[in-house]
Order: structure tokens, then C-alpha cells, then sequence
């Protein structure tokens, strides 16, 4: 399902004292079955953008296009709850939006919500506990009872148990370690595959971006102003710099080398391993053996 935004502007408490203007003049794409990730400085507007992607938000300008379903300042109720049902957004710390007594009814109740029969909803969220790597039993315990990263799986299959077509992630290794990080960060990208998904992923890891996204978007002062695969945005690092952002650090690491070395690299080292290849490619070349 195709999304696309163009012109759009938000304004909290529009045409009050406090006004404020968070977005202008966003335009951007995101093609159906891609994986787009949303990057920009704190401030820059990524939060408020992505509340348009699910009718969480109406622009105050502007048009968002979601499928088929136009939103505007003016669009109803019922379009909205469509959308909804289209889109799964998973916030910052989804674990705080668990409040049923077991984990079984916890991802049962969006699919109830929208009308699915229990007994359907109920065999999703068996299907869903396995799907993202947790024991069966786990159904009818508490989800409070349950570890961190437990937690986190639970409330991610809860806005996986609508089937979504398009999942939006909203800096969702927030607060985890590096290997939680990764096993999470691994977890979306492996459902993004099997399920044909069109994932969009609000970061400020400049690795994740690269690793996993097909696209880009920058945000800067409330306003897209690049948008772009991976490579075309990384490869402009003054610009990025412009914008408060750098790149990934196996970039970084990549320019330092060629200057050493004096050649550069055949392609731009988004991954540690595209940077080791690059680098042992490079030395073999000039007769050198790698460290």
C-alpha cells in the first residue's frame, strides 16, 4: 500500500494562543512493500509526521495519502478508524500500553476491537507468540510478570494481531542494550519480509537506517528536505552535516581508511560488513594483506 504525503503542515492548537507550527511543506513517498526509514534531528518533526501515517493526526494543510484513503484537514471519523485497521504504529516503550490481566487478551484486543470474531483473534494470538519467539504458556500469564524484552514482543504482536499491511516503528529499540537492540531490530526485519510488509522506521540510529531500509526521508526544522535510498543520502555528508546528522560509523570509518590508503573504496560502506569486504578488496588490490 502506497503512502504519500505532499504539502502537508500540522499546527498544535491551531488558531489558539499557544500555536505552534510542527510541520511545513512535507512531500515524500513510500512505496508499497518498502522499508523507509524517517530520520532527523530531535525536533525536526519525525514524531509528528508519523501520527499523519495512521490518522492519529489530520494535517492542517496539505494531503496524506494512505492506499486509496485521502486524509485532509477535513476528513471524518470513519475514514480514520479505517486507516487505523491499515496502519500498526509501535511507540517508544510499547511494554506501557500492556493493561489486560493475561497476555492472550492483551493481543486479542485490537482484533475484538475492530470486529473479529474471538475465536479467530484468539487462534492470531497463538499464531503471533510463536511467530515472534516466545513459549506458548506465556498466553496466560500476566504480561507484567514477563521480562522487559518479553514484554516488548507481547505489545509488538498486540499491533501485529490486525495484520496491518503497513507497521510503523517509532524508535522502538528505545532503552534496550546492544544485543536486545539487534534481536528486536532482526525481528522487524524478518517480519517486514515474511509478511510483505511495508515498514517505516522512525530512528536516530544512522546504522539501523542503512542496514535495514531500501529509503530514506531527512527531516530538518519540521520540513523533507532529502529523501533518497541509503546510498544517495549517506554519500552527501556535508550536506547531512548541514542538518545536524552524520553517517553511519562504518562510513565514517570507510573515509578515514581512503584517505590512509589513498584509493577510493568500489561502494559506500553502510554495513561493517560491506566494510570489510570493501577494505579487503581494496588492500588485496594494491598488494597489501589485511590486518
Amino acid at each position: 500500500m502506497d503512502i504519500s504525503l505532499k504539502q502537508v503542515g500540522y499546527l498544535y492548537a491551531k488558531d489558539s494562543p499557544f500555536e505552534k507550527r510542527a510541520l511545513q511543506d512535507v512531500t515524500a513517498t513510500i512505496p508499497s512493500g518498502s522499508y523507509t526509514s524517517i530520520i532527523g534531528h530531535t525536533g525536526s518533526g519525525k514524531s509528528t509526521l508519523l501520527l499523519h501515517l495512521n490518522g492519529l493526526l489530520k494535517p492542517s494543510e496539505g494531503v496524506v495519502k494512505i492506499g486509496e484513503t485521502i486524509i485532509t484537514a477535513q476528513t471524518k471519523g470513519k475514514q480514520m478508524k479505517e486507516v487505523r485497521q491499515k496502519v500498526g504504529i509501535v511507540f517508544q516503550f510499547p511494554e506501557h500500553q500492556l493493561f489486560e490481566e493475561t497476555v492472550e487478551k492483551d493481543i486479542m484486543f485490537g482484533p475484538l476491537n475492530f470486529g473479529v470474531p474471538k475465536e479467530v483473534a484468539r487462534a492470531r494470538a497463538h499464531e503471533l507468540v510463536k511467530l515472534l519467539g516466545l513459549p506458548e504458556d506465556v498466553l496466560q500469564k500476566s504480561p507484567f510478570e514477563l521480562s522487559g524484552g518479553q514484554m516488548r514482543r507481547v505489545a509488538i504482536a498486540g499491533v501485529l494481531a490486525f495484520k496491518p499491511s503497513v507497521l510503523v516503528l517509532d524508535e522502538p529499540t528505545a532503552g534496550l542494550d546492544p544485543r536486545g537492540r539487534k534481536e528486536i531490530m532482526e525481528l522487524f526485519n524478518q517480519l517486514h519480509e515474511q509478511e510483505n510488509l511495508t515498514t517505516i522506521l522512525v530512528t536516530h540510529s544512522m546504522e539501523d537506517a542503512a542496514r535495514y531500509s531500501d529509503r530514506i526521508v531527512v527531516m530538518h526544522e519540521g520540513t523533507s528536505v532529502m529523501e533518497g535510498t541509503p546510498e544517495e543520502i549517506f554519500s552527501q555528508e556535508e550536506r547531512l552535516h548541514s542538518y545536524r546528522l552524520s553517517v553511519p560509523r562504518s562510513v565514517r570509518f570507510q573515509r578515514r581508511m581512503e584517505n590512509l590508503i589513498g584509493q577510493r573504496f568500489s561502494r559506500l560502506a553502510l554495513t561493517e560488513e560491506i566494510l570489510a569486504q570493501e577494505l579487503s578488496t581494496t588492500l588485496a588490490g594494491k598488494g597489501e594483506r589485511p590486518c
